[in-house]
């Protein structure tokens, strides 16, 4: 399946068809983990809920670390 991605607002969104979705049981209160090796995405559903407070651990983490380094960027 080859996808381009969409205009929302000032970001990009992708678009996955409903087939896929139900596939997956994604529905649209599912968190998702987006990760990246540097070449690929990947996208998926997160079932385990202490995952998921692990994950939010880590961010929070990393976003009070590096709060400086990412409102540069954005700039």
């Amino acid at each position: 399946m080859i996808k381009t991605l969409t205009k929302h607002g000032n970001s990009l969104a992708l678009i996955l068809d409903k087939p896929v979705l139900e596939l997956l049981d994604i529905e649209p209160d599912t968190p998702l983990s987006v990760t990246t090796d540097g070449k690929s995405l990947s996208i998926t559903p997160i079932r385990d809920v202490e995952r998921l407070e692990k994950l939010n651990r880590v961010r929070a983490s990393v976003n009070q670390k590096y709060e400086s380094t990412f409102r540069q960027l954005a700039d």
